[in-house]
């Protein structure tokens, strides 16, 4: 691949990172201090609306979806949109000011890709448009949902309605008060091929029969105002319509929708980690302790050049992921994603969890957003696939690749 950035990709760059030093920075105390009061859980922040008016009209607005989607894309490829990814992954809060937050991306192009025209109307256009927030219900407490054929919530036509039945938890953004729409995943049919039991089926957060049980927290934080939510469907009824493609086509849906958002997230914590690495290269210029500084210190430097030596690699590892979809497709990129998907995580963890010894008391307290990323660094080992999952599937494939007596 070609490691240069494209001018257009260039250009994006220096405009959205100009974007934040002008609107965001500016603003960035008032938001921790909102998200801060406890008085404030699940509500929305006051100029959010505001902040994305103004990327709307910068021209800042739905970069991840990938230029294959036509007119509904900036025309980006996810080559050119990474590093963007990367710059919003150092204020992980920003993603939703220029449209491109989890779970909101994903359903998007589940609708862009697989919706029909009555469901781009209803739900696509809104959410593209930034005027409701979604949430994606797949992971059950009763299976291990890592395996998505496990799923349980029945899905069972009845008429001209299906009527769901189960329980979901870790349903990101259900809390968001402009949450109004949840992919739902569950099985139509138990009788056929493993593959082909399940069903996606969109329904209105409104819908009679649909609970939000609690608000689950990850270490700690419950990321408010989109959060994490357990949810009772308790026959649950939506227009036949509602069904996306048609029934068995579940599992071919969620792989088509995690990939891309696998990648996302390694994007993300790439940014992350690289907050870190200048977080704690920052402090060791401010720090003495014996008479020395803390930069004079070669295990502080060795610490610090391994955090660089790991983000570059993982990095590259991502653009190269990156690179492998736009060019073959998501499929045939499967193997990569897993790689990264692997390494990215566990990358930034490390290197979090370096810039908090540095940081010393400062490092663990409210005043940096490293508290924060280690937990998000830590989630997306599970998120989008456990690492033992990627792995048995990548060790599966270089096994048949390179393990034959040929």
């Amino acid at each position: 691949m070609n490691f240069e950035y494209s001018q257009k990709s260039k250009e994006l760059q220096h405009k959205l990172s100009i974007f934040i030093e002008e609107h965001i920075v500016p603003i960035e105390e008032e938001f921790i201090a909102f998200q801060s009061d406890a008085t404030n859980m699940w509500k929305r922040f006051p100029k959010m609306e505001m902040l994305k008016q103004k990327a709307k009209d910068a021209g800042l607005w739905n970069l991840f979806l990938p230029k294959d989607y036509g007119n509904l894309s900036p025309g980006l490829t996810n080559l050119e949109y990474a590093p963007l990814a990367e710059i919003m992954g150092k204020k992980i809060w920003i993603s939703e000011i220029f449209n491109c937050s989890a779970p909101d991306t994903g359903n998007m192009e589940v609708l862009a890709k697989y919706g029909s025209e009555a469901q781009k109307n209803q739900w696509l256009t809104p959410l593209m448009n930034g005027e409701i927030r979604s949430s994606f219900l797949m992971t059950e407490p009763q299976v291990a949902s890592s395996d998505a054929t496990n799923i349980e919530t029945s899905i069972v036509l009845e008429g001209d309605e299906y009527v769901i039945n189960g329980r979901k938890w870790w349903s990101s953004g259900a809390m968001d008060p402009h949450c109004k729409v949840a992919i739902v995943m569950g099985k139509t049919d138990v009788n056929a091929h493993r593959h082909q039991q399940q069903s996606m089926v969109l329904v209105p957060m409104d819908t009679k029969g649909l609970k939000i049980v609690r608000p689950l927290s990850v270490l700690g934080y419950y990321d408010s105002p989109e959060g994490h939510a357990e949810i009772i469907l308790e026959n649950v009824r939506v227009p036949k319509e509602n069904l996306i493609l048609g029934e068995g086509r579940g599992f071919e849906i969620a792989q088509g929708r995690l990939g891309p958002g696998r990648i996302h997230h390694c994007m993300r914590l790439v940014g992350m980690a690289q907050y870190a690495l200048e977080l704690m290269s920052q402090r060791t210029l401010e720090r003495e302790t014996f008479g020395k500084k803390f930069y004079e210190y070669s295990s502080i430097r060795h610490e610090i050049a391994k955090s660089q030596c790991e983000i570059e690699q993982a990095r590259l590892l991502t653009l190269s992921a990156a690179d492998k979809m736009d060019k073959a497709g998501n499929k045939e990129a499967k193997d990569i994603i897993a790689m990264i998907k692997i390494v990215a995580p566990n990358m930034a963890q490390k290197v979090i969890d370096r810039a908090m010894q540095i940081l010393g008391g400062k490092g663990v307290g409210q005043d940096t957003y490293l508290p924060h990323y280690f937990a998000i660094a830590r989630m997306l080992r599970l998120a989008d696939g456990p690492d033992e999952v990627h792995m048995y599937q990548l060790g599966k494939s270089c096994i048949k690749k390179y393990g034959s007596n040929s």
